[in-house]
């Protein structure tokens, strides 16, 4: 049996613009699919989460350490086997360069998909740094321009926050809880002073870009996690987008670069997953116009051919799992429930 598990985050459109933007929407295959499928999850945060509603499912799907909404997922190891770094022993943390930037009378996080930050940039700001981290006996390795990693073997208990969670947001309530909060603190200061005069920020901010003056610590995991499987026996093979900086993705041991459908289902095993990841940054970033244009590719390149794949019997189920900062949804689908048709296709599901 051949099952692909898709995943769009930030498909939920938020509630109070879910009318408008949906009436701006024509997805006849995405309509059929969410109409002729049973939705067989459905989950609200009515409180604080240190991760997204997608990040929990995957990071469970993944097999990562279950947090809940404690703490961000344990990833961080198995995004550094992407990178080919060592990670033999140890509590390994991401590390990301961001921007802060002051909104009334606190600090605002910016998604630091924003920075843009080169390769070029990025290794001068590490090099920067990278003595401080040695003074405080901290090993810090570079990944590439966003995707740092922090070696604290005594920070396992801080409680963090994903990046993606905390944007847009005062950051106070989102920063490291825990025994070492404090040094973790002092060590972010430190980085901030070092940073503030920098080359490279002086040349961004010359620019009118902005600057990198801060860095968000997240994802914690002792050097024995591992992405696998939700149930340790499935193998799952990740298929990755050109371009795509998805932690969840990447962090796939095999994971399978596909531009299309038919690429999918010529590299598909038993279970595939797939994550299209475009619409996080518009939707964090409130960018609704690009966010309609993105979702209409989609429906050309994705859900037209999947509809066409089940139908052709080249899947046999298929999994839709949509979401927004506060609630996730699955859809679940395969040739039998297209024969459902008193089901009209429809958008509405998405307004859920």
């Amino acid at each position: 049996m051949t099952q692909l598990d898709l995943f769009l985050p930030f498909g939920l459109p938020p509630p109070e613009m879910a009318r408008d933007l949906l009436r701006e929407l024509k997805m006849p295959a995405l309509a059929m699919l969410l109409a002729r499928a049973t939705r067989i999850e459905h989950q609200t945060v009515d409180g604080f989460s240190r991760a997204l509603p997608h990040e929990i499912r995957l990071a469970h799907l993944l097999g990562l350490p279950d947090r809940s909404t404690e703490s961000s997922p344990a990833i961080a190891t198995a995004m550094m086997r992407r990178f080919d770094l060592s990670d033999a022993e140890g509590t390994w943390f991401m590390l990301q360069p961001v921007h802060l930037h002051i909104a009334h009378d606190h600090l605002v996080l910016t998604d630091p998909r924003q920075l843009a930050l080169s390769e070029e940039e990025a290794r001068a700001l590490f090099s920067a740094v990278q003595p401080l981290f040695d003074e405080y006996g901290h090993t810090l390795l570079f990944g590439d321009a966003s995707t740092w990693f922090l070696r604290a073997d005594a920070w396992g208990d801080l409680q963090t926050s994903t990046p993606d969670a905390a944007s847009g947001h005062n950051v106070d309530i989102w920063m490291p809880k825990g025994k070492h909060e404090r040094d973790w603190r002092r060590l972010q200061n430190e980085v901030q002073m070092h940073w503030h005069t920098h080359a490279v920020n002086e040349a961004r901010e010359m620019s009118g870009r902005k600057v990198v003056n801060s860095i968000w610590l997240w994802g914690g995991a002792p050097a024995s996690a591992s992405a696998g499987s939700d149930n340790g026996n499935t193998k799952l093979t990740g298929f990755t987008l050109p371009g795509s900086i998805d932690p969840y993705a990447m962090s796939l041991e095999h994971a399978v670069p596909v531009t299309s459908v038919d690429e999918v289902v010529r590299a598909a095993s038993r279970h595939g997953v797939l994550i299209l990841d475009e619409l996080t940054g518009l939707a964090l970033g409130n960018v609704w116009a690009e966010w309609l244009t993105v979702m209409k590719q989609y429906e050309t390149v994705w859900f037209a051919p999947l509809l066409t794949a089940l139908r052709n019997g080249d899947l046999d189920r298929l999994t839709i799992t949509v979401s927004h900062d506060h609630a996730l949804a699955t859809y679940a689908a395969g040739k039998s429930s297209l024969r459902k048709f008193w089901r009209k296709p429809s958008l509405v599901p998405l307004a859920a």
